[in-house]
């Protein structure tokens, strides 16, 4: 440990407040990436304490135990070892600990102080400990433990200056813990002993529980009026990310046919002029236009987590889920999925069932990801009228919230499916830990919405870019040949792909472009609509009206309705296959949850078509 630079490891059981500790210290001074060779995430951030001395601060991922199988605790307990491969063992080691729920969070206190490293206890959430009347006696819990302790509110402003404090002040002398025994069984026996033992000599409490949060959730876990408000939410979060999203969308769709205007002025005749203008701007343009609607779900989704709803919905719909196949504890995983369906196949860890894991694995990719809202914003802006529907609701938001509605509802068929092929049937029960309501912090949700941001602009800057050069490409050459009487798209690489995939999909109400889009659709979801973009661009048709319009001129309503439903059900990404490979380590579950969502896609699509040109 040196006097300057410091590494020090902030770790907690989850919903400890550790996130939002990390967020106070660090701001936007982050990085995350995932840790070499796994999917688990890795974040890490630096301040500069009141002395000068910068601390480089890693938030590593929430465990109960170390001694879990779980991928998250491994890799946790590995760092603070210094065993994991590329990883420096940090100088300290802060545990961060929920003052109104030390039954729980001082076993995992112990189990990290026997580690042998130098240890310090973050006590937080003391202000919801105090109104709740539990007293903490903080110098005796720390003279019975045996390591330093502070204590924090990681949600209001200067709330970690203690904790900052001493951190500045540890120096190379800092002693130690003592090591752990060897025999596992003995160990956990003490452990359990131990925390009795510091419990009653160290801190009082009235009561097991918050009055209020029991208020609450008279009404939020009822099994009626419970599923009323969850419904409730749900639809008025859809609701929210079209109307509140389309706006700015349209603006940034504006915003970019315009540079496209300016820089088709500028820029001589030519395949340059057409690379900027067809390629960039029309093709990336259009897919970053619907990055205001994907942030309002995430503004959503982060508020509903830091209230800490998200594990009171899990109870309350456990015991539908399990009649479908599923279980209480699939709910949050599936619901991260709609952000993307890799965090939430990687959320899975926590069910420790092996066969209620991969259910919820084959399912979660059916949660209509992120990465398809362009294409639904796309398709229902062009087709769908504005329209008020009881003078309230808004007719394109119902639509979106209806092709949720088809994803969920997929998912909750095929689990009940996969119920029906299992041969055992034990028996289920659910244990898990409800949070204290809290307001969420404005500053937690920016953090949260730049991060999530930050990733969506990687993607478009990388393999989404990659993709629209190569559409452009495909779409523009070769050049058609003397004598040719076809638009000039018709005989390019991409004219002929089109083409011959059309043989397929035409049964769907598919064109060619569209059946052309589906390619690098599979890469990534949001390419869809790049790559309709340039071919349109391309092709001319949406040099002066815009994708929308031109997609309504050449696109029937049974069509683009076929579309929408195939984008529901379609074919999961490469990376999402790629994650199942790795969670799973098994080719056939990859070919198996690609196989039954490219027919589960086709059949629900053929039969949208049929119909809908038969009732229009």
């Amino acid at each position: 440990m040196s006097a300057g630079n410091l590494r020090v490891a902030l770790v907690g059981n989850p919903n400890c407040g550790k996130t939002a500790l990390f967020n106070q210290l660090t701001g936007g001074r982050q990085k995350v990436a995932n840790y070499a060779g796994v999917t688990v995430e890795r974040k890490e951030g630096r301040f500069t304490a009141p002395s000068g001395r910068h601390v480089q601060l890693l938030d590593l991922p929430g465990a109960y135990s170390f001694e879990s199988t779980s991928p998250d605790e491994r890799v946790t307990r590995d760092v603070l070892l210094g065993q994991y491969p590329g990883e420096a063992i940090p100088d300290l080691i802060v545990c961060v600990a929920d003052a109104t729920n030390l039954r729980l969070h001082l076993r995992f206190v112990l189990e990290v102080k026997r580690l042998g490293r130098p240890v310090v206890l973050a006590l937080n959430m003391m202000d919801a400990a105090a109104r709740r009347g539990i007293e903490i006696n903080a110098p005796e819990l720390e003279r019975r433990l045996g390591v330093r302790i502070v204590q924090t509110i990681a949600v209001q402003r200067g709330g970690a200056r203690s904790l900052i404090e001493l951190i500045d002040l540890v120096d190379a002398q800092m002693t130690p813990t003592r090591a752990a025994p060897a025999d596992t069984q003995q160990r956990n026996s003490d452990l359990h002993a131990e925390v009795r033992a510091l419990l009653a000599a160290a801190v009082t409490m009235p009561r097991a529980t918050d009055a209020r949060d029991d208020a609450i959730d008279r009404w939020a876990l009822h099994p009626v009026f419970g599923l009323a408000i969850l419904a409730l939410v749900m639809f008025l979060v859809f609701q929210a990310v079209y109307s509140v999203g389309k706006p700015m969308t349209d603006a940034i769709g504006d915003g970019f046919t315009w540079l496209g205007t300016i820089a088709g002025t500028w820029l001589p005749d030519g395949p340059l002029r057409s690379l900027v203008t067809d390629g960039l701007l029309g093709g990336l343009g259009t897919v970053l236009g619907f990055l205001p609607e994907i942030l309002v779900l995430f503004l959503f989704i982060l508020i509903l987590e830091e209230s800490g709803y998200l594990p009171r919905a899990a109870f309350l719909l456990d015991r539908m889920m399990v009649s479908v196949g599923l279980t209480g504890r699939s709910f949050i995983p599936l619901l991260s999925s709609f952000a993307c369906a890799i965090p939430g196949i990687m959320g899975t860890r926590s069910i420790t069932d092996p066969r209620d894991r991969l259910a919820t694995i084959l399912v979660a990719p059916l949660m209509t990801c992120s990465a398809r809202l362009p294409v639904y914003a796309l398709l229902i802006g062009a087709f769908i009228p504005t329209y008020r529907v009881l003078g309230i609701f808004n007719l394109q938001g119902l639509v979106l919230f209806a092709l949720y509605i088809a994803g969920i509802a997929g998912a909750m068929a095929v689990g009940w499916v996969l119920k029906r092929l299992r041969r055992d049937h034990g028996e289920h029960a659910l244990l898990m830990e409800l949070p204290s309501y809290r307001l969420p912090k404005a500053r937690d949700i920016a953090i949260g919405l730049w991060e999530r941001g930050s990733i969506f602009l990687k993607r478009l800057t990388g393999v989404i870019l990659a993709l629209t050069v190569l559409m452009w490409f495909i779409s523009t050459f070769p050049s058609p040949p003397v004598g040719a009487t076809g638009p000039a798209i018709d005989y390019t690489f991409a004219g002929y792909i089109g083409h011959g995939l059309q043989y397929i999909f035409a049964p769907l109400g598919f064109n060619w472009q569209i059946s052309l889009s589906l390619i690098p659709a599979f890469a990534a979801r949001e390419t869809a609509v790049a790559a309709l973009a340039t071919v349109y661009a391309v092709g001319g048709d949406a040099d002066t009206v815009g994708l929308g319009h031109a997609l309504a001129a050449n696109f029937s309503l049974a069509s683009a309705l076929s579309l929408l439903v195939w984008f529901a059900f379609a074919p999961q990404c490469m990376s999402t296959l790629a994650v199942i490979r790795r969670e799973t380590r098994s080719w056939r579950n990859v070919a198996i949850s690609f196989g039954y969502m490219f027919v589960l896609a086709y059949a629900a699509s053929l039969l949208t078509y049929q119909i809908s040109r038969w009732l229009t």
